[in-house]
This record gives structure tokens, sequence and C-alpha cells, in this order.
């Protein structure tokens, strides 16, 4: 196989190099075709004869729909170099176990992967290794529609390749009139609010200009009978059709409006609403361009979408099978010429693939304390706390409820059962709630999060003098309205950053007549976040864990980047256990560059965790000083790509062991990475089998992976750990990267398994381990460390110019030295 690279004159989107290059293998020297990874390689199957030379350049000439009438067709010159040859035995040698990742697998894994998607690239909608169809498109609103796809990806494994195929979700521009997809966004129906100088607020228009940048549209020219032209909106006008006047080749003048009415003979029906204006400059009036269908939008997602992608995405386990196969037989086989060219086989009777697979068995769980323990059996995934106290529990001595909600539907009887219902809800699970007639203090939040905290300080300061006490509230209960994200963010700041003081939010919907079930939901959260402990496993399942010999550390770190077009901040967290059990945890978080995958600050926030973890063991657990040092650490780390697996390992491990040399510590540390976003999932041969799926038609919880799918010389496996819901459930896929304390895989799989049955905020398994589930949290809440009326936008909403990221680690506040020993994050 041969690598030769493409040098055309300019930089040209993906789509048309893909034609470009259709069109140069048409060319003899070229046949049998390649394939091209639509930037700049073409894989060959074979030497390209380019008479004695080693490159070629080649004019290829391209009709386009954009082509104005009576011109020639463009030309664009292309150069065709050869840069190397790639030697499929080393992947053959990789995967048989007997030479690691290199420069030279990746290459050839690398070519094998564009070639078996050539063909879909070139007749369908497509995103890395994603292709879309047309036959399920759903409409939801903000200009966007959903369609379903299939991934595909070539993935070495013990002695072979695996072809993965699974259905994916892409988020696309809506099709049509553009004055429709327009109206839509700015969510009014009258084109006539498309006009600046009728009311389109300046916000609004921005909106809208970033929402249509580099949205292709069929163009309808002015002449009358000319074709279609296809062009790229570059940014909007200002003004209207008939306010944007330009010069013509005669040297009069005109406006856009004029222009139309005199070549088409017909007036433009809108004259007086912005219009699209392409990067050359040729302004078009909204009526006469048509958006183009097929186009992903590579854009931040609204939450409404969110929602509507979820249900979109959620098949059951035996009609994602269904789908799936289709997806086999559509992209994989629909790519026979190109699988042929480089001598590919792919094996049908081998699909789906039937692997080996082991259940784990749950833990059993302990509520209550000393004489009253009791203990809980999962069953599926999930158990009840009925009629059980929790673990640890915490008094609440003085506290206060905060209500944004309008007093005239919050009334007093509701405001008096609300109390009752928190106050008997929470005695049931042992939390004791000393103060049983509380302030109630009625607030607002629209002048944003000074009077957000003004209220809260003034709720704070009549519970200090009605309990004649020199200590501030434990706790304020903040009821919120339907749509309250913004005095949500307020409250977290004031409570998280600026005070110290917990904060449990509710919203004054569901509060009010609420179930138990609601209740004690409520108490989970609060129980963890006043520094109590909800559930520990028992002994046996703890031995895993809490062995005396050797007393561990557990960590879980993340990094989240900002979303696609922004360059806005990355954050990161870290949590870390620090009672013998590993159930209560700690958090750290900071900012950082954007899109940096090693945790910046990651020396500072483990040697704090270890610390407090130290201090934690000495004098909470009371053991003697020389007894408190960890000697073993496990770090989950999530949010690492594959590609950036080693260079992560590599540099935290060194982090991590500077920082037990600085504290004089020596503990025996395990890296792992814990992958959610693969794309491989599993299906119960039989489902009606007993004992082989749960009742939603999945793998039950804890079935265990290591055999048939797992890295040909990495230590690596997968856990389905908790119980199915709705659509199929999507396992977590462990690789262990670094591992001084030399598990074996049983232990391993059973110490991950059992982390993930001690997430605080519910009764029912997660499907990764608590730590990196904390971590991820501690993560999304970075952005309530910015005050929300600081002047420092963190929407995600386009980019941060270089010369002010500084003003984002500025203005990052840290957290309040009140919660840096609590799990504050618990929502």
């Amino acid at each position: 196989m041969i690598i030769v690279a493409i040098v055309s004159e300019k930089t040209l989107p993906p789509r048309l190099t893909i034609q470009l290059i259709k069109q140069l293998q048409l060319q003899p020297e070229f046949h049998p075709a390649g394939a091209y990874d639509g930037k700049k390689n073409l894989f060959m199957p074979h030497l390209i004869d380019f008479g004695g030379a080693n490159s070629r350049d080649y004019n290829i000439a391209m009709n386009g729909n954009s082509q104005p009438r009576g011109r020639p067709p463009r030309v664009f010159k292309i150069k065709i170099t050869k840069v190397a040859e790639v030697n499929p035995e080393m992947l053959q040698r990789f995967v048989e176990g007997r030479q690691a990742m290199d420069e030279s697998v990746q290459t050839a894994l690398t070519a094998l992967n564009i070639v078996i998607r050539m063909l879909p690239m070139q007749t369908h909608a497509f995103n890395a290794r994603s292709f879309f169809t047309d036959t399920e498109i759903k409409n939801v609103g903000h200009g966007f529609q959903l369609r379903r796809g299939y991934f595909q990806s070539l993935r070495p494994a013990i002695g072979h390749l695996l072809l993965n195929i699974d259905l994916t979700t892409g988020m696309f521009f809506r099709s049509g009139p553009l004055i429709e997809v327009a109206l839509e966004v700015v969510n009014h129906r009258d084109p006539g609010a498309l006009s600046l100088a009728r009311g389109l607020p300046d916000r609004v228009f921005r909106e809208l200009e970033r929402f249509l940048k580099g949205v292709r549209v069929s163009v309808q020219p002015a002449a009358r009978g000319s074709t279609a032209n296809v062009v790229t909106i570059s940014s909007l006008t200002r003004e209207g059709a008939r306010g944007h006047v330009f010069n013509l080749q005669d040297g009069t003048s005109t406006d856009v409006a004029s222009y139309f009415r005199r070549l088409s003979g017909q007036a433009l029906g809108f004259p007086d609403i912005i219009c699209a204006k392409t990067a050359r400059g040729a302004v078009l009036p909204f009526e006469r361009c048509t958006i183009l269908p097929g186009q992903l939008a590579r854009k931040q997602i609204p939450p409404d979408v969110t929602r509507e992608m979820v249900g979109f995405s959620t098949k059951r386990p035996a009609e994602r099978l269904a789908s799936i196969r289709n997806g086999f037989q559509v992209l994989a086989y629909g790519q026979s010429e190109y699988v042929r060219n480089f001598g590919l086989a792919i094996n049908e009777n081998t699909f789906p693939m039937s692997i080996k697979a082991r259940q784990l068995s749950p833990p059993q769980l302990l509520y209550g304390t000393g004489s009253k323990v009791e203990s809980a059996t999962p069953r599926d995934g999930a158990w009840n706390m009925i009629d059980k106290k929790l673990y640890k529990t915490e008094t609440v001595n003085r506290w206060a409820m905060v209500v944004f909600e309008n007093p005239n539907r919050f009334r007093k009887d509701t405001e008096s059962s609300v109390v009752q219902s928190f106050i008997r809800n929470c005695k049931s699970v042992g939390i004791h709630i000393a103060e049983r007639d509380p302030i109630v203090e009625y607030g607002s939040g629209q002048g944003g999060f000074p009077q957000v905290s003004e209220t809260l300080r003034r709720a704070g300061a009549k519970c200090v003098r009605k309990n004649n006490s020199e200590k501030g509230p434990d706790m304020l209960l903040v009821i919120l309205p339907d749509g309250g994200n913004d005095i949500y963010r307020s409250v977290k700041h004031f409570g998280d950053v600026a005070q110290g003081v917990v904060t449990q939010c509710l919203k004054a919907s569901k509060c009010t007549r609420a179930k138990d079930q609601y209740w004690a939901n409520v108490c989970l959260k609060l129980n963890a976040k006043l520094g109590g402990i909800n559930v520990v496993p028992d002994a046996d399942a703890s031995k895993f864990l809490s062995d005396p010999e050797n007393l561990t550390i557990v960590m879980g770190a993340d990094v989240m980047h900002p979303a696609p077009g922004s360059d806005a901040p990355s954050y990161s967290a870290l949590v870390g256990s620090v009672d013998s059990r590993c159930v209560k945890y700690i958090p750290r978080t900071a900012v950082q560059t954007s899109r940096q995958e090693i945790i910046a600050d990651l020396e500072s926030m483990s040697k704090g965790i270890i610390r407090d973890f130290m201090g934690y063991q000495q004098f909470i657990e009371m053991k003697a000083k020389q007894s408190c040092k960890p000697k073993r650490l496990l770090f989950f780390r999530d949010g690492v790509s594959e590609g950036h697996f080693r260079e992560v390992m590599a540099q935290e491990v060194d982090i991590l062991k500077k920082v037990c040399r600085d504290l004089e510590i020596a503990p025996k540390i395990t890296f792992i990475v814990v992958g959610k976003r693969h794309h491989y999932r599993f299906f119960p041969p039989k489902p009606e089998a007993r004992g082989q799926a749960d009742r939603s038609g999945n793998c039950p919880a804890g079935t265990v992976v290591d055999t048939g799918i797992t890295h040909p010389l990495e230590f690596d496996f997968y856990i389905q750990s908790h119980g199915g819901l709705l659509g199929t459930s999507r396992s977590a896929h462990y690789s262990v990267l670094h591992d001084d304390n030399k598990f074996t895989s049983n232990a391993l799989q059973h110490l991950c398994y059992i982390l993930c049955y001690i997430y605080a905020r519910a009764t029912r398994s997660v499907s990764i381990p608590a730590p990196v589930y904390y971590a991820d949290i501690v993560c999304s809440r970075a952005k309530n460390h910015y005050n929300p009326s600081g002047g420092v936008d963190v929407s995600d909403v386009g980019t941060v110019a270089s010369e002010n990221f500084q003003s984002y680690i500025d203005a990052f506040k840290p957290l309040h030295n009140l919660h840096t020993t609590k799990m504050y994050f618990m929502v």
C-alpha cells in the first residue's frame, strides 16, 4: 500500500476535494482507485507511474453548479507526491501481540479505516467516522434537525481486526427556505421581524449571524432562466435589500431590491429584512436562498435539542441490534469495490460477534449505625432504602428557607407543607433537623446575582438573630421557579464560593405535594453535602478497597473542554477519598488553557487531597499518625481519548510520584482510564432466557467482558455495571495503563464494580465508578466559580481572544474553605 500526499494551490473544503480526487482518479494510472482521507493523504493499492519522477502536477477541471454561465469550468492544480509505503505486516504483528503500537502500525490502521469508509464518504453526509442517511430525520426547532447515522471503525483486538458498527445521531442544519429557518431560530412567525429597523434586537441578530455563518445555500439568481448557484454564507447585512446600495459595472448605483426586480421582473416580497452575504461580498435576499440538505451543524447544542437528541437516539436493545445489522449491510458491503481493490475481506458470518462474558456479584450495602445496621441487597443494579437510616448522618441546627417563586403561587399553606415534609423525611432517614420553625424569606431573582445574594444574606442574618447564635445557618433550602437557571447559578456561587454555606435547591413545581421518594432523593444529596455518609459496602466487598494492611486512597479526575468552535477555557477537577471505606470524597477544581489534556494543577490539587486524607485518618478515624499514610493510590482518569493515553499517563503519573515524594509517602500507584464514549454494545444472546437479560432487555448489571474484543497488548476490560432503564446500556471501558499494585484482573474488576455502588445521589449502581462521576460533576459546576454578574462570559458561545484569556484565570474564584472537605457538589 502506498501513501501519496496531495497539495492543491489553495485550501479547499473537504466536499470539494473529494469531488476533485474522484475526478483525478479517472486517469488510467490511478486504476484501481485509491482511498482518500478528505485532507492530504491518498492511499493507493499500487505504485503510480509518474514517468520516472516522484511526483506529478495535475490540472483538474471541475464543473460546479455555482459556475457562472458562459465561463469555462474552474481548473484546480493538484500535486501528487509519493511519501511512503505502508507495510500491513506491522499491523498483523501488532494484533498478534508481537509488536508494540508505533507510527507504522497506526498508519496502517488509519489507511484501512479510510479504505472501508471511502464510498460512504462520497455518497453520504459524514463526520469523522460516522455517516448519516436521510431515512430517519426529525426537525427539533432552533433551525436544527436530527438524522440517524452509523458509526464505523476498524478496531484491533487479540489476533484479528474487528469492524465496529454502531448507531449514532447527527445534528444538522434544517434544510429548506432560508427565511423559514431564520424565523425558527429567532422564534418568530412574521418575516418582517427579521429587520433591525423594525425591532430585531442586536443580540438576536448576532446569534442568527453566528448560526448561519458557514451554511451553504442554493441561490436563485436575479436573472430569469439562470440556474441556481451554491454559495456559503459568510455574514449578514444589517440593512435590508432596499437599503443596501452597490455599484454596477457601468458605474451607476442601485440597491439590491431594485436589481432583483429589474432582472427578474418580479419585486421582492420582503425588501426590508436583513440579507445574507458571501465572503466575496455578494448580497443575497433571504427569500431567494434555500439551505441545502445534509449539512452537519458543528454548534453548541441548545438544551431543548439535547433532550430531543436523547429521545431520538434511544432504542431498546433488540431494535438497536436490528438497526446495526442494517448498517452493516449498507456500509460494510456497499464498499466492496474499495475493499476488493486493497485485497480486504469482511467476514459476514461473524457479525455480530459472539464473545464470552462473566457476571460479577453485587456487594451487600450497609445502612444505619451501631446495633441498628441493616443491609440492602441490590437486584439488577438497584435497591431500596425503605425504613432504613443512612449510615452516618449530620444534624441541622439552624436553617432557613428562601423562596424565589412568586408568593401568589407559593402561599403560606404551601410553605408550611414543604417545611413539614422536609423535616419529616429527613427524620425518616436519620438526619436530625433541630430547628422546626425556620426563617422563611421571599425574594426575586430579577436583579441577578446582587439581588439573589442579598436575599440569601438577609435570610442568614435573620436565622442568626432568631437563634441568638454567632454562627450562620447550617443550610439554606432554596425554592426556585421553573426556568430559574440563572437564579440557581447565583445561589450556587453564593453558597459554594462566596459564603461557604450548604444550599439545597428545589423546584417549586416539584417539591409541592411531592411524594416520599422525591424527598428521599433530596435527603441523599443533602446528607452527603453536610458531611454524612449514605451507604457503605459490607466487609466482604470492602476487602478489595479497605484492606487494613494497604490503606487506600481513590482519586477520580476529569477535564472538561468547551463546546466545538469555542476557545473558552477548559476546566479540570480532582476528587479523592478520605475515609477507609473509600466512600467519602473531597474536591478540587481549576481553570486551565483551552483543550489542554493534561491537568495543569494536578500537583497542588493532589497534594491538598492527600494531606486532607491523612488528616481525616488521624483526627476523624483516630488512627496513629504513622498509620495514616496511604499504601495504595488508585487513580481513575476520565476525559482522555485513546490518542492521548500514553502522554497523559506518563506526565500525570510522574506528577503523582513527585507529590508523594514531597509528602514523604510511597504508595503504589494504579492509573486507569475510564472510557464512556466507545461504540461497543453488548446484547444478550437470548434475552428471554432467565438471567441473561434484565427487565429492559439489556445485559444484567455486573456483566464483564475481558476477552475477544480487548486490546492486543494492554490490560483492559469492559464492565456493564448498571441496570438498564431506557434504550441500550453502554458499558464502561477500563484501560489499566500503569499498575504498581499488580492487581489481578478479578480483583481490579471487582474493585471497579464496587465503586459503582457507592454513588451518594442514588440507590442504583451507576455506569462508571463514583469518583469518576464526581469529578465529572465538579467539572460541570466550574462555571459557578465565576461571579454571575462579574462580566466574564462563560456561555461557550463564540471564542475567547488570547489576550482576554488571563481574565478567565483571574476571575475564577476558589471554592470556599468550608467546602473543601465536603461533597458540596451533590446538586
